[in-house]
């Protein structure tokens, strides 16, 4: 339900004339808030938007296999993060010929005008080597650029911008009817608010930016570690024999492939070593069964309420191992939940994982999650950052069977051999996932909160990370909602 817009109950006259005769209640309705100090999203830009701030449209055969220069689409742009999803979904490689320079620079704000309207983000860092979408613009913004990321990230934004757009096609476009909506400015202590609205959204975009190198971190440490120690047998590819297909039992499959064997070979070549996920003493299951004919009927929720189960879903995980999102399920049964040190791994075509890395209590996942568990958490955040690890490599993309995606059936995890790192090794890299130390909340002020945040981040892990980004997040949520309903906002950094 909108909380901005309202449908009137009644109407006169000269409200029908201004809609142009029309009866329908969608032509009615109006956006009401308490806040009437609104700039348009067009004050803030340094300039007009210009042709040159719309990127292009590369057409489909100038997509190639590998290129320097990638084309960005509209869904590197997520309503959950604040900077661009760059993978090989969102960042296609694109012909030298039809690149265009647009000197993407760290700092710009990308919005995206068609499918996904409104979405906007920040650039963590500079692109030179990619092209927009003929569906995004770069705004050129040169004050309070973070406090307008942040309104503009906000609910109240999204359902202007929605109510202006005229509806009913399959793909929405906005062109540039988002210079029109109103960004609320706050009435009560103007400066701190917007500084305290700036340096909650500069603390979300650091840390959302150092999750991305901890990840890439990870994955360097384990290639280096597998290639610093390799024995001396050299990879020799054969094609299958007959027997090999009859054990398989299947012919539509990467099984077969170089691709493949040669990654479990550099794994089984490791001169420490490997073992089975069976034989470091794991259990796999799968998650709990959700459907009625289980469990009976449930409610699901996007709030908490007291006895909810917290619902973890494997579509939520993101690359990174952590959770863009957490539902809620009532259910008066007793449901299998999760433990601390347990493997949650998205079996069915997503293939993320994250580890539950503190106690928590009625935590439970789906049938589409595989679990992993046993009782060392230094081992189990190893083993999912190996399994980030293969699935970057395209192992599992080898190993899936189906379509839509695919499957990783839990009898094809004794295909995955496991490299046996030292436990120096495994906590170091774990280290980068999860490093439990103190958030030092009792000490921020306004003047200070960026410094100790950034020195806490320097130590903090992916998990450690993405938990304050949250928290900071809510505190931001507050204040934005505070500023809309012309509120004052307290500057004080509780959660």
């Amino acid at each position: 339900m909108s909380n901005y817009i309202h449908t009137p109950k009644t109407i006169n006259y000269k409200d029908i004339v201004q809609c142009n005769f029309g009866l329908s209640s969608s032509q009615h309705k109006k956006i009401e808030v308490a806040n009437q100090n609104c700039k348009l999203v067009k004050e803030f830009l340094a300039r007009d938007l210009t042709r040159k701030d719309l990127g292009r449209e590369v057409g489909s055969e100038n997509y190639i296999e590998q290129s320097k220069y990638y084309f960005l689409r509209t869904k590197a742009l997520q309503d959950h993060s604040y900077i661009p999803e760059i993978t090989p979904e969102t960042a296609l490689p694109i012909k030298p010929s039809s690149f265009v320079k647009m000197n993407l620079k760290k700092g710009d704000l990308i919005i995206s005008k068609d499918g996904n309207i409104g979405e906007i983000v920040i650039l963590d860092r500079d692109y030179p080597n990619i092209i927009l979408s003929g569906a995004l613009y770069k705004l050129s913004i040169n004050k309070d650029k973070y406090y307008l990321l942040a309104l503009m990230k906000h609910a109240f934004f999204r359902e202007q911008l929605d109510f202006i757009v005229p509806k009913g096609a399959t793909i929405r476009h906005a062109k540039t009817l988002f210079l029109d909506c109103k960004i609320p400015m706050p009435n009560h202590n103007i400066d701190d608010t917007i500084r305290f609205v700036e340096v909650l959204t500069q603390a979300i975009i650091n840390k959302e930016t150092l999750i991305k190198e901890r990840h890439q971190k990870i994955l360097t440490l384990i290639e280096n570690e597998l290639s610093a120690n390799q024995g001396d047998s050299e990879f020799v590819y054969t094609l299958p024999t007959f027997n090999e297909v009859q054990t398989v039992g299947r012919l539509d499959t990467g099984l077969y492939s170089q691709k493949l064997k040669k990654e479990i070979f550099i794994i089984k070549n490791y001169k420490f070593g490997s073992s089975a996920i069976d034989e470091l003493g794991f259990s796999l299951n799968r998650g709990q069964n959700l459907q009625e004919s289980n469990i009976g009927k449930s409610i699901y929720s996007d709030a908490y309420h007291k006895g909810f189960y917290n619902l973890i879903l494997p579509t939520n995980f993101s690359d990174y191992g952590t959770i863009n999102k957490v539902g809620y399920l009532g259910n008066k049964n007793k449901l299998k939940r999760l433990n601390k040190g347990e493997i949650i791994f998205g079996a069915e075509a997503t293939f993320r994982s994250i580890v539950i890395c503190e106690n928590t209590e009625n935590y439970v996942t789906n049938i589409h999650g595989i679990t992993l568990y046993q009782n060392d958490l230094t081992l189990s955040i190893f083993i999912k950052c190996f399994m980030d690890y293969l699935t970057n490599k395209g192992v599992i993309d080898c190993i899936k069977v189906g379509g839509n995606g695919g499957s990783l059936a839990q009898k094809y995890w004794e295909i995955i051999p496991f490299p046996n790192f030292s436990e120096t090794k495994q906590q170091e890299i774990a280290k980068f996932y999860h490093n439990p130390i103190d958030y030092p909340i009792e000490k921020f002020t306004l003047k200070n909160f960026l410094t100790l945040d950034d020195g806490y981040n320097k130590q903090a892990g992916i998990y450690e990370l993405d938990k304050t980004a949250k928290q900071i997040q809510l505190l931001l949520d507050k204040a934005v909602a505070n500023i809309i309903n012309d509120k004052k906002v307290e500057s004080i950094f509780k959660y």
